[in-house]
């Protein structure tokens, strides 16, 4: 892990095609969550579908949910453009809605 006096960083590499790779992004991650699961209570359930939230997502959530920053101020904080911000927090409302409208296990992910 790459930690410095603003927070932690990590790399995220996107793959255009088998042979093409986009250049690699830093997104400055401030808050890496105390818990990493988060289950629906009661029931008894076997099996509990899951549903995955990137590390980026949660950051996108905290500073625009949590700290209600405008979109530009919270990319700004996270070293990304605004339009990636956007659908970070989008992706990341959806999959929260989709885990507790339909009762799935939350599972935050990413380098830390």
């Amino acid at each position: 892990m790459n930690y410095n006096s603003n927070g932690l960083q990590f790399c995220v590499c996107t793959k255009y095609s088998d042979n093409m790779v986009k250049a690699k992004k830093y997104r400055k991650i401030s808050n890496v969550p105390n818990s990493s699961l988060f289950r629906p209570f009661g029931g008894k359930v076997k099996h509990i579908d899951e549903i995955v939230l990137n590390i980026d997502e949660f950051e996108a959530l905290r500073l625009g949910e949590v700290y209600n920053l405008k979109q530009k101020e919270a990319a700004k904080r996270m070293w990304i453009s605004q339009s990636t911000f956007n659908r970070l927090i989008s992706s990341a409302r959806r999959k929260i809605a989709n885990a507790i409208v339909n009762g799935k296990t939350i599972r935050i992910e990413g380098k830390r």
